[in-house]
């Protein structure tokens, strides 16, 4: 089934209807009103991985070959660092550990900005083309982490990629609505969740797209 297909079959009825979101930065009226709400914790951040621009495409899908994969550039390294600042110096508190996926560009991001001692790697956040059969796992394990309970006073911090976030999230969040180095903040609520909105931390001058098919 083609990518669009598996679109619109995970991303059920009424997501599709919701008008596409826009990235906000926490100088932006949207962006510090989702900084306030998560310097209080008990929320989900969904990082998408840092900036790949004029970074070779996927040659290869297999987890561990970094050649064959689309990885992040010195910029996203760089916004990666950054990413890590921000968080610290918006007051906004995160549980340890970080969880990543296995995909360089999503675990790169997340260690860069968090240490490597702070990131436990997870297959539950693949990327969609690396994930073959195991996708409805992935996607279900997705729609857990965003639905599940966090205390108040931190807010889990995963990373991963665009395209699994499309498929449980809906197309609100599709398109350009979520750049390379942005997160979707989310209130999970048990058996389900609300998308509050998508925050840019630390973007880049012209946003972190590329010409490459994947998230």
């Amino acid at each position: 089934m083609r990518r669009r297909g598996l679109l619109l079959l995970f991303a059920a009825g009424p997501a599709l209807a919701q008008p596409r979101l826009r990235a906000a930065t926490p100088e932006q009226p949207e962006g510090a009103a989702l900084v306030a709400k998560l310097r209080t914790g008990g929320l989900v951040l969904f990082f998408r991985h840092a900036d790949t621009r004029d970074m070779p495409c996927n040659t290869s899908f297999r987890i561990g070959d970094r050649p064959g994969q689309r990885n992040i550039s010195p910029d996203g390294v760089a916004q990666s660092r950054r990413l890590g600042e921000r968080l610290r110096e918006l007051g906004i508190p995160v549980a340890l550990p970080v969880l990543a996926g296995p995909v360089f560009r999503a675990r790169d991001t997340a260690e860069h900005a968090f240490g490597a001692a702070n990131v436990r790697v997870t297959d539950a956040l693949l990327a969609d083309d690396y994930a073959g059969p195991r996708l409805a796992w992935v996607l279900a394990e997705h729609r857990r982490l965003f639905s599940e309970t966090v205390p108040p006073g931190s807010n889990r911090v995963l990373v991963g990629h665009r395209t699994p976030a499309i498929m449980v999230a809906g197309e609100a969040v599709g398109g350009r609505a979520f750049p390379e180095g942005a997160a979707l903040v989310i209130e999970p609520r048990g058996d389900d969740f609300r998308l509050l909105g998508i925050l840019e931390p630390a973007p880049l001058p012209g946003g972190g797209f590329h010409g490459c098919s994947g998230g």
